[in-house]
């Protein structure tokens, strides 16, 4: 696979992870809780999610699970429901999830967990996979399994350094809304919002 061809592709993933979701949402909020260490350990979860799923589509499987409604559509009411939970829980709390607190720790097996299970609830990740690699594989160029490895690790690649950047900066937007009450306000409701927002597009969200 030529660098010009690679390109392109690598632009898309940067693209993507860049739009806030599920994902940065929780990495943000569980490094503000817990620290540095436990974004990096709930993002390695995030990105066995992501391995899981490019697995899938290199090897054909996730097509299967497209092909069956009953499969996608379990799978996309339960990344709803999860994320009505964090919008409830960012109401109720009363506190934002960019606001310095103490917080019982949780452990590195239950931060990792959850951020394969944030992940894995999120059926876009097999979309995504499913519907962009296809477009930048070329079997004239080599082996189709060999092209779909190559361009999956490349977006997982992306994923975890954009990541990783925002979790070592999500203190210093704590620090920012420390000290602005107001700011706090806005963002644990813009916070909700866009949890309930993510939630209803996914259950309205039909295959086609």
């Amino acid at each position: 696979m030529t660098f010009s061809h690679w390109l392109p592709f690598a632009a898309i993933a940067l693209g993507l992870v860049l739009t806030p979701g599920p994902n940065m949402i929780y990495l943000v909020s569980r490094s503000i809780c817990q620290g540095h260490k436990a974004g990096l350990i709930s993002l390695a979860g995030v990105a066995l999610g992501f391995i899981f799923y490019m697995i899938c589509a290199a090897l054909g499987i996730t097509a299967l699970v497209m092909a069956v409604p009953f499969a996608y559509d379990a799978l996309r009411i339960a990344g709803a429901l999860y994320l009505l939970w964090l919008a409830w829980q960012s109401v109720r709390s009363g506190h934002s999830p960019f606001q310095l607190r103490t917080l019982k720790p949780d452990s590195p097996r239950k931060l990792f967990t959850m951020g394969l299970v944030t992940n894995l609830l999120n059926p876009k990740a097999a979309v995504l996979y499913l519907s962009l690699l296809p477009q930048f594989i070329d079997p004239s160029q080599g082996s189709v399994l060999t092209q779909s490895l190559t361009l999956g690790f490349s977006q997982i690649v992306i994923s975890m350094l954009v990541n990783g950047a925002i979790i070592f900066t999500a203190g210093s937007i704590a620090l920012f809304l420390s000290g602005r009450p107001l700011w706090q306000r806005v963002q644990r409701g813009l916070m909700a919002t866009v949890l309930a927002g993510l939630a209803v597009r996914m259950v309205l969200d039909v295959r086609k």
